[in-house]
Formats: C-alpha cells, sequence, structure tokens
C-alpha cells in the first residue's frame, strides 16, 4: 500500500563531501520524493546541510532510501510519519 505521510531529514555534517552521494540517492528515489526542501546557513555557507523530504511510495521503498543514506559517512536520517485519521 502506498504511504504519503512520511517526512524525513537528512542532515548532511560535511555537505560539500556529501551532497553528490546523497544526489544520487535521491535521483535513484525521485519517483517516490513528493516534495524536497534544501536548508543551509547561507550567510556563512556552513557545511551543515538539512534536507526535508516528504514521501510518498511503498514501505519497503522508504526504508531502503532510509538504509542507503544512513550508509553515508557523515549523513543521519531521521523519519517520522504524520497521519490526521479522524
Amino acid at each position: 500500500m502506498t504511504n504519503c505521510s512520511t517526512i524525513m531529514a537528512v542532515l548532511l555534517d560535511k555537505r560539500t563531501d556529501a551532497a553528490p552521494t546523497v544526489q544520487e540517492i535521491l535521483t535513484k528515489y525521485g519517483c517516490i520524493i513528493s516534495s524536497r526542501i534544501g536548508l543551509h546557513q547561507t550567510g556563512e555557507c556552513a557545511e551543515e546541510g538539512l534536507i526535508i523530504l516528504h514521501l510518498c511510495g511503498e514501505d519497503g521503498e522508504i526504508d531502503k532510501l532510509q538504509q542507503e543514506l544512513t550508509e553515508v559517512y557523515r549523513v543521519k536520517v531521521k523519519k517520522m510519519e504524520i497521519r490526521f485519521d479522524d
């Protein structure tokens, strides 16, 4: 069953090093990424970056995305489900 209630936060501790690999993974799973927001301190061009993803896909596919991102050095991933069921 398709799950469209997953929000994933991806923290890149050294974004200039991790970004190419992370981008490759996000492109691979692009069909389940509904929205993507990238945040970092622009004034300092900070090395830490945060990507927020809204995902819509099968749970197994979402889990695979999380696993692949977690395997990237200096990348941390957190996931949460947001449901507004009555």
